[in-house]
């Protein structure tokens, strides 16, 4: 997953009473691929790949500006939204067998959650209350530098490795040429 830390401010009051994963320790964030494996089954080998595919990944600059909602969702839409999805999209393709939401979705919308709650009535008064509080704090802008593996083998989430993007905003030999 990717932290965002410049959404605490504006998110986190929300995210305590009404993001159920707020609580067990994870702070504003985007998925990327959820559930991945097992802690048991993140081999040294597991941990090498990853970090190959995310230091050969440039950094990027995102900005959280739209507020949006899925059925029981309330959630800060990612403009661009592209890098999150190329980044789940490079992790699927190097681990097949983990699809992102147990490949519950045909569509991945990368998002950060605000609230989660399954009374629509109560979703209404929330996004509200949201748009609200949010009213000259958008759009917040993220510089993405680093992705984290987490898990909650233990109950709260923790940080498990830190793998850093590339600071070079093109690798050499990541695009397509033609040499003719």
């Amino acid at each position: 997953m990717i932290l965002i830390p410049e959404a605490d401010a504006l998110v986190e009051s929300f995210r305590k009473q009404y993001d159920p994963s707020a609580p067990l320790g994870l702070p504003a964030h985007v998925t990327l691929l959820y559930p991945f494996k097992p802690p048991g089954e993140v081999t040294a080998d597991v941990i090498r790949k990853l970090e190959d595919l995310f230091s050969r990944t440039p950094q990027f600059t995102i900005s959280f500006s739209e507020v949006r909602r899925f059925i029981n969702v309330l959630y800060l839409a990612p403009i661009p939204d592209e890098p999150f999805r190329q980044l789940t999209e490079l992790v699927r393709k190097h681990f097949p067998e983990t699809p992102p939401y147990g490949g519950q979705f045909a569509e991945i919308v990368p998002h950060l959650t605000v609230a989660r709650v399954s009374d629509e009535e109560e979703l209404l008064r929330i996004a509200d209350a949201f748009q609200q509080a949010a009213q000259g704090k958008l759009p917040i802008l993220s510089n993405i530098t680093e992705i984290l593996l987490m898990d909650n083998e233990h109950c709260d989430w923790q940080v498990r490795i830190r793998f850093q993007l590339s600071a070079i905003s093109e690798i050499k030999g990541s695009r397509d040429s033609d040499s003719s």
